[in-house]
This record gives C-alpha cells, structure tokens and sequence, in this order.
C-alpha cells in the first residue's frame, strides 16, 4: 500500500538530511520536491495546496531553525498535517438507538461495493453481532446472487425481495430483522457506470424510507480523482456519514486516500486490503500517516495477529516451546493462521522500513502453500517426530504433495531454524513468547 509514494517521500527526506544547515530557501525546495510527489499520486490539487501551506507555515518557524534536528522535526511536522488531512482519529459506525441499526453502502457499479458489503459483515459477525445482507442492487442481474454466494461463504442470512422496487425490499428487510432479532442491516444498494439522476433518486428514496445510522460511500482506490469526483456527487445529493476505499492493495497512488476525506468533509471508516472477505481494516489516520512515511503499522500488525491467535492458544503453544515439544503439526496450525492474517506483500508493509523495501519485490506465496501441502502429505507421526525422516519417507511425502525432495529438505530446514529462535526465548520473561505469537 502507497509503496510509490513512501519511497519517493523517502527520498525527499534523505536530501533533507543531507543539508548542512536548514534555511527558509531549502525548506521551501523541498516542499515542492513534496508537491510533485502528492500530485504524481494524483492527490486533488487544492488539497495538496493547503496541506503544504499548513506544513511550511510551521516548518520555517523558529522552532524547525533553531532545532537540533531540523530534518526530523520537519518529518513529525508532515506526519502531524498527514494525519490531520486523513481525519485525525478513527471513526466507528453510528448505532441506532433503537435496532435494528441500518448500514446503507451506495457506490459506482464496479467500485466493489458488493463485496465490501460482505466483508462488513463478517467484520460485524466477529464482533458478536447478527447481521442481515440486503440484496437491494436490483439494477445488476448477477448482482443478487454474488451476495447469496458471500453470504453464505460467511454463515450470513441474505434477504431477497421477490418485488421489482428496492425501497419495498429494503422495508421487507427491515421487517424481517425485527421480526428474527438481526442487527445490522447491510443493505447494498444499485450502482451504475457514472453518477445519474435515476440512481440518486433510488438511494434518496431509499434513504428517506430506512433512515439509515450509516450511509458508506464505496471508491475504488486505484481510481484516484474520479472516485474523488464521485464522493464528491454522491455527497452533495445523500450526505453520506463515511467512505470507504477498496483495492487499496493494488497499485494505488495515494491520491484517494489523502483527499476524499478533504473533499467530503466526512471521515474514512474502513479500507479494503485484498480480495479475501478478512480482508478489511478500520480506518486509523496515524497508522495510516505512519505507513505513508514508511513508519510502518506494528499496531495493525499485532491485532491482526491477535484476532488469529487466542490468548488460550498462543498460552498452549507457549508452554509447549518452553517443554521443547513444538512439532509440525504446531508449525502447520502456524501457518494456517499466518494465511488469515491476509497476504504476505501486506504483513510485511506494516513492518517499519520494509515498505520501501519490498516495492519492487514479488513476494512469493506459493511458498506456504507448499510448506503446508508437505506437513499434511506426512503421517500423524512423522509430524510429531520429524527426525524420523529418512531419505525414503522424504521422497514419498515429496510425491505425495507433487513436490521435490529438495522442498521436503527446506521445510525441515525452516523448521528446525524456527524451533531454535523460539528456544532463545524460553529464558525470557513470562508472555514474551505469547506476545511474539500475538496473543495480548
């Protein structure tokens, strides 16, 4: 995610600290070397004009002159204004005080609104909730059935309305969560190619109807200033409460992200990170400013973890290592639990310093997949006593997963490399281990 934009930042910054001596001339260089970057990522122009007003009004202050630091300190103040322009603080979804709550996702046809639905949903159903899709798209033939299809990949009811008007559907729906005790309602509205008349007066229809807690715009982030555009439309005839930008794993600029907050007014809630239906995040604008600066996202990345990994079992793994009885059955359930936790091009990003790194890196996932087809081609026992592998076990558990012996060697490899790190930790504190696994 932003991997263009944080290298070519970093590289702004690495200049900055280059110079001997700040002045209110370089200063000023560097902010437009920063304004051709923000533009390059395809951030609105005006947006990026009074970021870098706010930034240099602060930067040739007294304070960046006199500073010991003054490169460092200009960091922080790019990273204070970056967070101020992504919303300051995390916004949750509204409630309804009296359920069930309505959550209204409205978008362009294409936008992966759909989708997102369904991964809100499942987002919702590990909160503890009991959500509802709605299948209102009426406009899209296969519309209806790609959220049955998700739904039911998720263990979450879909409504669908027999009638030919999505303002009765949508009503329909609200009676039948009332009636089975649902809550929230998700309805996932019509899109079209561009924004019309008829579609806005179908979601206002709807919207007058429902009195949703929420109306979530859904953009492409790979869009750039046309998503920004649609916001922008959708906004001044629905008002809607938060956006939420999808694809974010894909070869996005940027610009999405530092404007539609500027532009609407109204707070980014979640982004979507990859294809996978947990691949959803809440909208952090520090994390989000830390990643942008190539700071990284360890917060994300622990409770990635620890959504995966239970205090319960990250405890059982633990005293296990510290008896020295970690096999490959563990190793397996390890890595079953590091392919929730979505892919690894987007772990690593949240890693500080690695984003930059791996910009032009494929990172090849076909890795774990071997790995784990390997542990399950071997028996009960030989997972629990891998030093029983001898060459002719080797080659028929290499058979068995359509691979070499050669992979058989570098798993055991990987293995042993991992049982011997863990070890180094048996003499630290107690939880080091289970903080390492990401359990709390």
């Amino acid at each position: 995610m932003f991997e263009d934009l944080t290298a070519r930042l970093d590289q702004v910054f690495r200049n900055l600290r280059g110079i001997g001596k700040l002045t209110e001339a370089n200063i000023r260089e560097s902010l437009q070397d920063i304004r051709r970057v923000l533009l390059d990522a395809d951030v609105n122009v005006q947006v990026a004009r009074e970021f870098l007003t706010r930034v240099e009004e602060r930067a040739v202050g007294q304070e960046v002159l006199k500073s010991v630091l003054p490169a460092q300190l200009i960091v922080k103040i790019v990273y204070d204004e970056l967070v101020h322009l992504l919303g300051e603080k995390e916004s949750r979804l509204a409630s309804s005080p009296q359920p069930p709550t309505v959550h209204m996702v409205v978008g362009l046809q294409g936008s992966g609104k759909t989708t997102f639905c369904a991964k809100l949903a499942r987002h919702l159903k590990t909160k503890g909730k009991r959500p509802l899709l709605v299948a209102a798209d009426l406009q899209r033939p296969a519309a209806q059935d790609q959220l049955q299809v998700l739904g039911d990949s998720i263990g979450v009811p879909v409504f669908r309305g027999s009638g030919k008007d999505p303002v009765l559907v949508c009503e329909d729906a609200l009676k039948h969560a009332r009636r089975i005790s649902l809550d929230p309602v998700i309805l996932d509205t019509s899109g079209r190619l561009h924004v019309d008349d008829d579609l806005m007066a179908e979601l206002e229809r709807i919207q007058k109807v429902v009195r949703p807690a929420e109306i979530l715009f859904v953009a492409d982030g790979m869009t750039g200033q046309d998503a920004v555009n649609s916001a922008r439309a959708f906004h001044d005839r629905l008002q809607f409460t938060g956006s939420v930008l999808t694809k974010m794993d894909g070869d996005t600029r940027g610009g999405t992200a530092l404007s539609i907050v500027h532009v609407t007014g109204k707070p980014l809630k979640f982004v979507s990170v990859g294809e996978k239906l947990e691949a959803l995040e809440p909208f952090h604008p520090d994390r989000m400013a830390g990643r942008i600066l190539g700071k990284g996202d360890i917060v994300s990345l622990v409770e990635k973890a620890q959504q995966v990994v239970g205090e319960d079992q990250a405890a059982r793994i633990e005293a296990k290592l510290r008896r020295a009885e970690f096999t490959l059955t563990d190793f397996l359930d390890q890595l079953q639990q590091l392919k929730k936790m979505g892919s690894l091009q987007s772990l690593l990003g949240m890693i500080p310093g690695m984003g930059a790194q791996m910009r032009d890196v494929q990172v090849d996932e076909r890795g774990l997949k071997h790995m784990e087809a390997l542990i399950l081609s071997m028996t009960p026992r030989e997972r629990d006593h891998p030093g029983i592998l001898n060459a002719r076990r080797r080659r028929r558990i290499a058979a068995g997963a359509g691979l070499t012996v050669q992979h058989v060697n570098r798993l055991i490899q990987q293995y042993d490399q991992m049982v011997a790190m863990m070890k180094k930790l048996r003499k630290a504190g107690p939880g080091q281990m289970r903080r390492v696994m990401g359990g709390n």
